[in-house]
């Protein structure tokens, strides 16, 4: 099967992989800190992504062209991952996927200081209404807000900012550039942290580690094969889908329920998220779309990130057909 609908098929498996990856995650963060998690996962990925940066041909070396914004960007990787990790380990995985939701909203604002965006009257109330749904989800004054809240709040901001970022520099940049220094920087600074967190871990729980890498790689590489199938505007809101992925798992696993105001929240977010996607796929409406380029997503830092290795796929096409 080719065509939009398959990558609209590839795009929900790919989401639902992802879904079953923040499962692990939860299930092993209430023994473990999320940097204990964070670099085994990175750890059992590395073999797996050296082959995939070992395919890129492409003239160069590993310095950044504009090596403050890959710097700023990597951190704020690592934050996005640390802090979401920490808030799917202690918030119900419905509150979390409403907070993290809220990243598209935040990117449309973050694209207007950093890619010199304008965001006209009807994005912009979409914005509003958004932020209200998470003010409706965290119900500040009537529920005690906790650090997990503010964790996926962190998360959901970095990983704004992490895409805004990649809009910015991804066509200068060498994707293994953009790829590898994330990775490289996880690794090196939860392995710094390592000592300090670590305790030791029965075999099943290594085999969950290595779940997850295996997780995340898996629906990184159906999430590319679906965006090479159909447009952004199609695979975007296929996101959302993990709503229904956490109330299904968080009822089977946990014995978590999520309130009648969370799925409010979520609902008044998940439509500003895809009133913003149909603007920016309409003509005119966005001069650098920066919602529908940004194709990674929060909390995976054991996956290599889509955009880059999409953008270098294409620059491959291209050769292949004599441009």
């Amino acid at each position: 099967m080719r065509g939009p609908l398959a990558g609209i098929l590839l795009a929900l498996l790919a989401f639902a992989l992802f879904s079953t990856h923040d499962v692990v995650v939860k299930s092993l963060g209430g023994a473990y800190a999320p940097f204990q998690i964070i670099f085994f996962s990175v750890l059992f990925s590395f073999p797996i992504s050296t082959l995939v940066l070992m395919r890129d041909a492409t003239a160069g070396n590993l310095r950044p062209v504009h090596p403050r914004w890959v710097i700023a960007r990597t951190m704020a990787a690592i934050t996005a991952s640390i802090s979401a990790f920490y808030a799917f380990s202690v918030l119900p995985l419905a509150d979390a996927y409403a907070i993290l939701f809220a990243s598209p909203l935040l990117i449309t604002v973050l694209a207007i200081p950093i890619l010199g965006e304008k965001v006209r009257l009807r994005r912009g109330i979409a914005v509003i209404v958004g932020l209200i749904g998470i003010v409706i989800v965290l119900q500040p004054g009537k529920e005690p807000l906790t650090l997990g809240h503010a964790a996926a709040l962190v998360a959901a901001v970095c990983g704004a900012f992490s895409s805004v970022v990649m809009r910015r520099i991804g066509s200068e940049e060498r994707a293994v550039v953009l790829l590898l220094y994330p990775l490289m920087a996880n690794f090196l600074i939860m392995g710094a942290i390592l000592p300090f967190v670590y305790r030791p871990m029965p075999i099943m729980h290594i085999g969950g580690l290595a779940l997850i890498a295996l997780l995340a790689f898996t629906a990184m590489s159906l999430a590319i094969a679906a965006y090479r199938r159909a447009e952004a505007a199609l695979i975007a809101p296929m996101q959302y889908s993990q709503i229904l992925w956490a109330i299904l798992f968080g009822a089977l696993f946990f014995d978590e329920t999520p309130t009648r105001t969370t799925l409010i929240g979520a609902g008044v977010v998940i439509a500003s998220g895809l009133y913003i996607v149909f603007r920016e796929s309409r003509g005119g409406a966005s001069a650098n779309t920066p919602v529908l380029r940004s194709r990674n997503r929060i909390g995976t830092p054991a996956a290599l990130r889509i955009g880059p290795i999409l953008r270098r796929l294409h620059l491959n096409d291209l050769r292949q057909r004599g441009h």
